[in-house]
């Protein structure tokens, strides 16, 4: 019901959401020896969430290892300010799906009370 409802803002917000995950374990991790950061293709696990397939699906096949520009000495691959970056930008569009969500519940909250 939430997908016809929200349309493809439901499965943004649940595949941001994952995405945001990822990229705070890449965080947590930046110290971590051997560690290989991940990040998720976003516009690749859209299109399969809207194809049909299920979230944990999606985010599984769209799932890439993240190539260091400078690889480190003991083999992590986290790039700090990399995961920042991305992580501040996956944030701002979490939080402008999730307006988008807000202003519709809304617009029916209001349709359903016929103002």
């Amino acid at each position: 019901m939430a997908d016809s409802l929200f349309g493809i803002h439901a499965a943004a917000l649940e595949l941001r959401s994952q995405r945001m995950g990822l990229l705070a374990s890449n965080i947590a991790n930046a110290a971590t020896p051997g560690y290989k950061a991940r990040d998720i293709d976003f516009a690749a696990a859209l299109e399969a969430r809207m194809g049909g397939d299920s979230a944990d699906q999606a985010v599984n096949d769209a799932t890439r290892y993240r190539v260091p520009t400078m690889p480190s000495l003991d083999g992590n691959t986290v790039e700090l300010q990399a995961e920042q970056v991305a992580f501040s930008e996956n944030a701002v569009g979490y939080a402008a799906t999730l307006s988008f969500i807000r202003s519709r519940a809304e617009t029916l909250s209001r349709a359903m009370k016929g103002e």
